[in-house]
C-alpha cells in the first residue's frame, strides 16, 4: 500500500475547525481506495507567535516541510494579535521558496446553491482563475523613508519576469485546453505601461502555440464588471498575483460563498510539496462557534489527492460534496442554514 505524508497546518481561527473535517473525509476516502495518509500537525499560528518572539512559524519551516508530499493549510491570521502582513508571511514564503507558481482557484456554481446574481444556474458559472503565485505584486521589494514624518515616502515594487509570466500563461492555456478552450488574461496595459504591456506581449507569443484556443485580454476593471454581468462568458482567467487574488474572491462571491471555493498552489515542474487551502481566511469573527463551512477545505483536499495522483479518490471526494449539496438540507450559516461545521463534514464523509 502506498502512503503519502501530509503536513497539516490548521493555523488560526476557523482553520482549526475546518481542517479536522477535511482530514476525516480524507481518511475515509483513503480507506476506500486502499492508500495511506500520514498526517503531521504543526501548531504554527498567531497564537503560537505569542510564545515564540512574534514569529508565526519556525525559522526553518521550508526545511521542515520539504520532505512532505503535500501541505494542507487551514488559514493564517488574527489582527487581534498580529497585523495580517506578518501573520501571512509564512504562507507567502512557502509559495515563493518552493516556487509554487501555479495557483488554481476554481469557482463553479454548485447544486442547490444560489448565486447572488439573479437567474444563474450551475451551467452559467464555471470559472477557473489561474493566479501567478511566485512574484509580481507580492514580492517584498520596496521600503519606507522618513517613517511617520510629513515627508514620508513608501515604495512597493512589483517584479514580473519573462520566465514567470510565460510559464503561468502557458499553464493557463493548458488548463483551457482541458476545459472549454477559452482563455481571458487580466491586464491593465492602458495605465501600466511597463508591467502590463509586458504581460500583453508575452500573451501574444505564447498564444501562437495554442491555435485551438480562443484567447482574449481584458482590462482588470472591465473584467470585474463583465464577471458580474455575464459570468457565463468566462472559462479560464489568468492573472498576476494581485489581480488573481482579487478576481478569485470575486468569483467565489459569484458562486455563493468563500466557504465553497478551494485553492491549489503547485509547481508541476519540480518535486516541491504542493500547498492546498481554502480561499477564505481565518474569519476570527465566527471562530470557535462551530459554524464555519468546511466545504472549501474538503474540496482543497480533493485537489490535493488529484495532485498526488489519486485521481479516482479525488473525484469521489468531490462527488460526495456535490451529493451533499444536492441531497442534504444541511447548510452552514454562510449558505443560509443553521448546520454546524461538524454536521456538514459528517454528512459528506458518509457519502464517500
Amino acid at each position: 500500500m502506498i502512503h503519502y505524508s501530509i503536513a497539516s497546518i490548521p493555523g488560526d481561527g476557523i482553520g482549526r475547525e475546518v481542517i479536522p473535517e477535511a482530514i476525516k473525509c480524507l481518511n475515509k476516502v483513503a480507506m476506500k481506495y486502499s492508500f495511506g495518509l500520514n498526517f503531521e500537525e504543526y501548531p504554527w499560528s498567531c497564537e503560537w507567535a505569542k510564545e515564540h518572539n512574534g514569529k508565526v512559524a519556525c525559522d526553518d519551516l521550508i526545511h521542515e516541510l520539504s520532505s512532505f508530499d503535500a501541505i494542507l493549510l487551514g488559514a493564517l491570521g488574527n489582527p487581534k494579535f498580529l497585523p495580517d502582513h506578518i501573520s501571512l508571511a509564512p504562507l507567502v514564503q512557502i509559495r515563493q521558496e518552493f516556487d509554487l507558481y501555479l495557483c488554481l482557484r476554481p469557482a463553479k456554481l454548485l447544486p442547490k446553491i444560489k448565486s447572488p446574481l439573479a437567474n444563474k444556474t450551475t451551467e452559467d458559472i464555471d470559472i477557473l482563475v489561474v493566479r501567478e503565485n511566485s512574484e509580481g505584486e507580492y514580492i517584498s521589494a520596496g521600503g519606507v523613508f522618513k517613517h511617520n514624518e510629513p515627508e514620508e515616502i513608501v515604495v512597493q515594487t512589483a517584479i514580473h519576469s519573462r520566465k514567470g509570466v510565460e510559464r503561468i500563461i502557458r499553464q493557463a492555456c493548458i488548463q483551457a485546453q482541458n476545459r472549454r478552450k477559452k482563455l481571458t488574461m487580466a491586464t491593465k496595459s492602458n495605465a501600466m505601461a511597463y508591467a502590463m504591456v509586458f504581460w500583453d506581449e508575452v500573451l501574444e507569443i505564447v498564444a501562437k502555440d495554442f491555435p485551438d484556443l480562443t484567447i482574449e485580454k481584458m482590462h482588470i476593471d472591465a473584467l470585474c464588471m463583465a464577471l458580474v454581468k455575464n459570468p457565463e462568458r468566462f472559462d479560464v482567467i489568468v492573472a498576476s498575483n494581485l489581480f488573481g487574488d482579487i478576481l478569485s474572491d470575486l468569483t467565489a462571491g459569484l458562486v455563493g460563498s468563500l466557504g465553497l471555493t478551494p485553492s491549489a498552489n503547485i509547481n508541476p515542474d519540480n518535486a516541491s510539496p504542493g500547498l492546498f487551502e481554502p480561499v477564505h481566511g481565518s474569519a476570527p469573527d465566527i471562530a470557535g462557534k462551530g459554524i464555519a463551512n468546511p466545504i472549501a477545505t474538503i474540496r482543497a483536499a480533493a485537489m490535493m489527492l488529484d495532485y498526488l495522483g489519486e485521481k479516482v479518490a479525488s473525484g469521489r471526494l468531490e462527488d460526495a460534496v456535490i451529493q451533499h449539496l444536492a441531497e442534504s438540507k444541511l447548510r452552514t450559516p454562510d449558505l443560509g442554514g443553521t448546520a454546524t461545521t461538524e454536521e456538514v463534514g459528517n454528512d459528506i464523509m458518509k457519502r464517500i
